[in-house]
């Protein structure tokens, strides 16, 4: 006998929100759409979420959290070397399955111009979370400038669920993984030259 329950009504009203937000882009997704794709009241939506812009922030959470979780269970399970071709290997699966549209980050950064809106600080937030897991994992594997490597490993990141969404999303995974550890040899290499 299952003993998993339904999903809470904050977390359907957030399932809703991610499949649109994602599929359609904030801004074109109304309050109303995702009421009736969660199959909820006006009053029900807005006692979980005063205003959408809360809806958008507790969206990217989640989906911050989430990342957050893969990228840590890839480096406690594998190592960072091996956690790094895991990550890269993710990245192409996700950019080939249907409806892939890139990074919801950077999605949502694109129509959150204000720097200083609630939405933009979780984007950061999250951003910085990267660079600094990526310049742990650089310095665990021997790279002498680990904050230089962090910022080259996150433009890769970013450069591939843009390519993944852009171009063809078949080689994605691959290219980013030889990317990632040209960074990283280089860094090394650059060590030993000191």
């Amino acid at each position: 006998m299952s003993t998993t329950s339904a999903p809470s009504t904050r977390d359907r009203i957030l399932d809703a929100a991610t499949e649109l937000f994602y599929a359609q882009g904030i801004r074109a997704v109304s309050a109303d759409k995702i009421i009736d794709r969660a199959g909820i009241t006006k009053v029900t939506f807005y006692r979980h979420f005063r205003t959408k812009d809360t809806l958008v922030v507790a969206y990217l959470e989640r989906q911050a959290a989430r990342e957050r979780g893969a990228l840590d269970g890839l480096r406690a399970s594998a190592g960072d070397a091996e956690a790094l071709r895991r990550f890269a290997a993710t990245v192409g699966t996700e950019a080939c399955k249907p409806g892939f549209r890139g990074c919801s980050f950077i999605n949502a950064a694109a129509e959150y111009a204000e720097p200083d809106s609630e939405v933009r600080k979780v984007v950061a937030g999250h951003r910085t979370w990267y660079r600094q897991t990526f310049a742990a994992m650089a310095a665990e594997l021997g790279v002498t400038d680990a904050e230089q490597a962090a910022e080259e490993l996150m433009m890769l990141r970013d450069g591939a669920m843009l390519s993944g969404y852009l171009d063809d999303p078949a080689h994605v995974g691959s290219a980013l993984e030889r990317a990632f550890f040209a960074v990283i040899d280089a860094g090394q290499a650059a060590g030993s030259r000191v």
